[in-house]
C-alpha cells in the first residue's frame, strides 16, 4: 500500500580544452511531490516516486530523464572507500542500480528513472566529471542532494555535445531547499535528508535562443561527496534540434523518452 507525503516548500575543464566563465548560481526553490511505496520504519529505504514540483505558480508533472551518459573522469575505484561516483539506490528499492565501479551504463540505469531514491553516490575527497544527456531539450533543470552537506558544479551542454554558457558553482547544498523527504541507500546506514535546486537558462548566463540537451556534473576534493539525482523539465520551444544524423554520429543523445507521472513499474 502507498503512503502519499507532500515536500515541504520550502580538474574537469582541464580535460576539455574550454574555459568557460564560472558563475555562482542563484538558482531557484521548488516543492517536490512524491509517493513512497513504504511506510513506517521502511519508508525512506524504498522507492520513492516523483509526482510533480511546484515554483513559479504553476505545478509541473512531466519530466525529461537522463537517457545517456559519459565519463569523462571518475576517480579510479579500487575497493572500500574509495573511487568517486557510484550508482546507489534505497536498501529495499526495486528500481534503481547499485554498482561501485561506476559505468555510463550503470549512470544510466542509477538517474534514469524517476525514483528518487535512484542516485549517484560519490566519495567524500571523490573528483569525478560525468556529462548527463537528456532525450529532448530541457529549459530547467532539477538537483536533489542526499545528506545536505555537498556542493557540486555544472554546465550546460548543447546537442552537439559542445559545453555552452558559464560553469555554475551551486553553493552548499545545506543553503538550497529542504525537499522534504529522507533517503536509506546501501552505502550509508541510516536515512539522511534530501535537499533540493533548480536552474534555469539564465542561471547559465543563456537565453531563451539557447537550448540545453544535457549537463556536465563536477565534484572535487573539497565538495565533501555530493550524492545526487538530477531531472529536467522539457523546454517546450527549442531554439535547436539536432538532425538525425548528428543524433546517430553524436554518441551522447539516444531514443526518446519523457517520463510523467503516468510511469511503468516492473512487478
Amino acid at each position: 500500500m502507498k503512503t502519499t507525503l507532500f515536500a515541504s516548500f520550502a580538474t574537469a575543464l582541464a580535460l576539455t580544452g574550454v574555459f568557460a566563465s564560472s558563475a555562482q548560481a542563484a538558482g531557484f526553490s521548488f516543492k517536490t511531490n512524491y509517493t513512497a511505496d513504504l511506510a513506517g520504519n521502511d519508508m525512506w529505504k524504498g522507492d520513492i516516486w516523483l509526482e510533480s514540483i511546484e515554483f513559479g505558480g504553476q505545478t509541473v508533472s512531466e519530466f525529461s530523464v537522463v537517457k545517456d551518459a559519459k565519463i569523462v573522469s571518475n576517480d579510479l575505484w579500487t575497493g572500500g572507500n574509495s573511487g568517486a561516483a557510484s550508482a546507489d539506490m534505497g536498501d529495499k528499492a526495486t528500481v534503481g542500480f547499485k554498482e561501485e565501479k561506476l559505468t555510463e551504463v550503470g549512470a544510466v540505469a542509477a538517474l534514469g528513472n524517476l525514483n528518487l531514491n535512484s542516485i549517484i553516490d560519490t566519495e567524500d575527497k571523490g573528483n569525478f566529471a560525468i556529462d548527463v544527456m537528456f532525450d529532448k531539450a530541457v529549459d530547467n533543470i532539477l538537483v536533489w542532494e542526499r545528506g545536505q552537506n555537498s556542493k557540486l558544479d555544472v554546465q550546460a551542454i548543447d546537442f552537439k555535445g559542445n559545453l555552452i554558457g558559464n560553469l555554475v558553482n551551486l553553493p552548499k547544498s545545506n543553503n538550497w531547499t529542504d525537499a522534504g523527504y529522507s533517503i536509506d541507500t546501501k552505502e550509508i546506514g541510516s536515512a539522511q535528508k534530501v535537499a533540493s535546486i533548480g536552474l534555469s537558462l539564465a542561471d547559465f548566463g543563456l537565453s531563451a535562443n539557447d537550448s540545453i540537451f544535457g549537463y556536465r556534473m563536477i565534484s572535487q576534493t573539497g565538495y565533501n561527496g555530493p550524492d545526487w539525482k538530477i531531472l529536467g523539465t522539457t523546454d517546450p520551444t527549442p531554439a535547436s534540434v539536432p538532425e538525425p544524423t548528428a543524433v546517430i554520429g553524436l554518441g551522447l543523445v539516444a531514443g526518446s523518452f519523457v517520463a510523467s507521472r503516468r510511469r511503468q513499474k516492473s512487478k
